[in-house]
């Protein structure tokens, strides 16, 4: 078991402290009004250091470990999934530009994403292309004075009203026997707000039926200028590359989301057990409320060890996508199995909106899906334990 020292233990606390004075009291009337997060609070995220954490003190960064990331995470996805889900689109955009930009495109842009002057967001998903990466088809074509003409469609952009630039994986090479090398990866540049500067660039959000506080989006670029330097790298053909270098970090914050979540959902579900009497005592006190509890409490820390465990081995700069994709898959199942029992306890005031319960559960059947779906997650485990043949 992973045992933190008491450098986490106050990042854990602080972070709780944050969540619980700023977050809690507007989360659930928020959530059930399908409202997005306020941006006062994401300014008050900024400043307390949480979009700088994984980017070097040289570019206005703290050069946190992924570790503390985790921490940071659960704590705040515990409160609002969507407020720990923020974080997701600075690790990406930051990950993408840190590990693959130039030295221009890093002094460019990562100090503004670690002071949340410029809030980014993730444009990767196609309607015809999602867990398939390399069957990406929305072109980027190089004009005569360098810059790339985009054209094509991306969905389920979240926070895409909001950012300030998008990182939009797209494809130079119309030779689809390339695949993997014929992908690149730009920095789109965009004004936020729900308007996406029509006619270039349209879009509309998609209804949901839970994960409220961000919005998802659906993108058509029509002839979408971008300049040569925003290519990241400066070199074609290595987006596929660059964006499964960042996965590996966005599988282990994405298992922590789900964590936080499923200890919310637990939380709520043993103070509602102690004080919901049935029959004349509390229904904590029936066995079977008592082996549900027992059972989720018990999945919840193997999710939580097995995601610090990954998160460590990354920090010890070893491979860890085995390890990223274990603690993905596991918690993903854990949290659905979690916050349904959770609403299952609240019995039929689980299924009110007055309730905490439903909105756990509908946060928890996401992440079987979102950063990888739980098939994709299997199959990239099964890959490290299977040989391959020659």
């Amino acid at each position: 078991m992973t045992v933190l020292t008491g450098e986490y233990e106050t990042i854990r606390r602080e972070t709780r402290k944050f969540a619980e004075k700023e977050v809690a009291p507007v989360a659930h009337d928020l959530y059930n009004e399908g409202a997005e997060i306020p941006m006062p609070i994401i300014r008050k995220m900024a400043d307390l250091g949480y979009f700088a954490m994984a980017i070097p003190e040289q570019y206005g960064g703290l050069g946190m470990d992924t570790l503390t990331i985790t921490l940071v995470t659960e704590e705040l996805s515990r409160v609002w999934l969507s407020v720990g889900s923020v974080m997701t689109r600075m690790l990406i955009a930051g990950g993408l530009l840190l590990n693959g930009g130039t030295d221009a495109q890093k002094e460019r842009w990562l100090p503004g994403i670690a002071a949340g002057d410029i809030l980014p967001a993730a444009a990767f998903t196609e309607p015809n292309a999602g867990s398939d990466t390399a069957g990406m088809q929305l072109r980027a074509v190089k004009q005569a004075n360098g810059s790339y003409l985009l054209n094509g469609a991306k969905t389920w952009i979240t926070f895409a009203n909001r950012a300030h630039i998008m990182t939009v994986l797209a494809r130079t090479n119309p030779d689809v026997s390339k695949r993997h090398k014929g992908l690149s990866m730009f920095v789109v540049e965009k004004t936020p707000g729900n308007e996406f500067v029509p006619p270039q660039l349209t879009g509309a959000p998609i209804p949901t039926i839970g994960y409220y506080g961000m919005k998802s989006f659906s993108l058509n670029f029509e002839d979408f200028e971008v300049p040569a330097e925003n290519l990241i790298g400066g070199v074609e053909g290595r987006g596929f590359y660059q964006l499964m270098g960042v996965y590996e970090t966005a599988r282990i914050q994405t298992a922590a989301r789900a964590v936080g979540v499923a200890q919310a959902a637990f939380d709520a579900a043993l103070q509602y057990a102690q004080e919901r009497e049935q029959f004349g005592k509390p229904i904590a006190e029936f066995q079977v409320i008592q082996h549900k509890l027992a059972h989720m409490a018990t999945d919840i820390e193997a999710a939580r060890q097995l995601t610090y465990f990954a998160a460590q081995k990354k920090d010890a700069g070893q491979r860890s996508d085995l390890e990223a994709g274990m603690a993905k898959l596991f918690a993903a199942d854990m949290v659905e199995k979690v916050t349904s029992d959770a609403l299952q306890i609240f019995g039929g005031y689980g299924y009110a909106m007055e309730y905490p319960a439903h909105r756990f559960w509908r946060d928890g059947r996401i992440f079987k899906i979102f950063e990888g779906t739980s098939e994709i997650q299997a199959e990239v485990i099964a890959r490290r334990l299977i040989p391959e043949r020659k």
